[in-house]
């Protein structure tokens, strides 16, 4: 966290959100059963803890902010409020869940770790006395050093138990990783390229169609440049002097570009000449065009020892995600949510329902 470049992203942006907000959430006016003297509004209660209203906003206020956006008004802060909420009370959640779960594993954040963390902000952030950093603290990030330790603690609550609980379920052996390897080769072979040179003998087009006896002289005239090409005669010299592509004033050169690039037709062509070989002119909308294979790689897989680690860490991470989503998938089933705002209750669900297969999102601050 850096504290001075806090500083410049909240100020009046933040109060004015703040504001914004207020006056959003104020418009849904309260549930039917509020007592209107309670000024903390409790949204939901996981396993006993609460979520707030001023929880779910401060959250919403580092969405944005993390987005980099700056709403010009309350209706665009509106529509951008719509669309954040959903992942933000889903993730608000989680990491409650999880918070829950370290604690009930006895992880705990000692006051040697924090005060650790605390002078190495101080140190990071050039502040010279503890003073100057709460004060900081709270112009730049709105924290007490009681929200400091809380924050702290709850992101090393949910990190102990990625590491734990499910960094220490995950593995992959050699023989997967071969698996891997060769049921994925497509993800590490070069793909094959091919150099063209051509040259085009243009055929305009008439009124009504193409002229035959136009066309005629065209084909006549590529299939004299063919036997010349044949014949021992420098390609880009003659791509020079007869050639009507743009390709002419680099000798008619064209690529190296993936053989998969090219039209099917010239890809079959490819696939039948050998390096430094001409073909017959191929008729094209164009005209007639002369097509020599200059250079050509093929297909090439790299080797399993290169790409193990790659491998090892892609399969890794993909395990991760999954075990990370079905470890928070057992923890909401066995938790008590009790929600005590129904448009929340249903945003939430409706984004469960559709990332039911997508990774959580990492934990936020409030």
């Amino acid at each position: 966290m850096n504290l001075r470049q806090g500083l410049l992203l909240t100020g009046g942006m933040t109060v004015w959100l703040l504001g914004g907000l207020a006056v959003l959430h104020a418009q849904t006016g309260p549930s039917p059963d509020t007592d209107l003297t309670i000024i903390e509004r409790v949204l939901v209660k996981v396993n006993g803890q609460i979520i707030t209203q001023t929880d779910l906003e401060t959250r919403q206020i580092n969405e944005i902010r993390s987005r980099g956006v700056s709403p010009r008004n309350n209706v665009e802060l509106a529509n951008l409020v719509r669309e954040i909420t959903p992942a933000v009370i889903a993730n608000a959640v989680d990491e409650l869940l999880l918070v829950q779960r370290g604690r009930d594993l006895g992880y705990q954040l000692s006051d040697e770790q924090f005060n650790e963390i605390v002078n190495n902000l101080k140190t990071e952030n050039q502040f010279e006395s503890d003073e100057q950093f709460e004060e900081a603290l709270q112009e730049s990030e709105g924290l007490t050093m009681a929200d400091l330790r809380r924050l702290m603690e709850r992101q090393m609550l949910v990190g102990q138990i990625q590491q734990v609980e499910i960094l220490s379920r995950v593995s992959i052996t050699d023989v997967e990783a071969r698996d891997y390897y060769d049921t994925h080769i497509e993800e590490f072979t070069e793909p094959a390229t091919a150099t063209l040179r051509e040259i085009l003998i243009a055929v305009p087009e008439a009124v009504d169609g193409i002229n035959a006896g136009v066309a005629e002289e065209g084909r006549v005239v590529a299939e004299t440049v063919v036997a010349r090409l044949r014949g021992g005669e420098d390609f880009a010299t003659v791509a020079e002097e007869v050639s009507e592509s743009p390709s002419r004033s680099n000798g008619g050169l064209i690529g190296p570009l993936l053989v998969v690039d090219y039209s099917e037709t010239i890809q079959q062509l490819i696939a039948s000449l050998s390096v430094g070989e001409v073909a017959d002119p191929i008729r094209t909308p164009q005209g007639f065009q002369v097509v020599m294979l200059e250079a050509r790689t093929d297909d090439v897989a790299q080797p399993f020892d290169e790409v193990r680690d790659q491998i090892s860490s892609n399969v890794f991470n993909d395990r991760r995600l999954e075990e990370y989503a079905q470890y928070l998938d057992s923890l909401r089933e066995e938790a008590i949510i009790e929600w005590k705002n129904e448009e929340l209750r249903q945003l939430y669900e409706v984004y469960r329902a559709e990332n039911v297969n997508s990774p959580p999102g990492g934990p936020q601050q409030n």
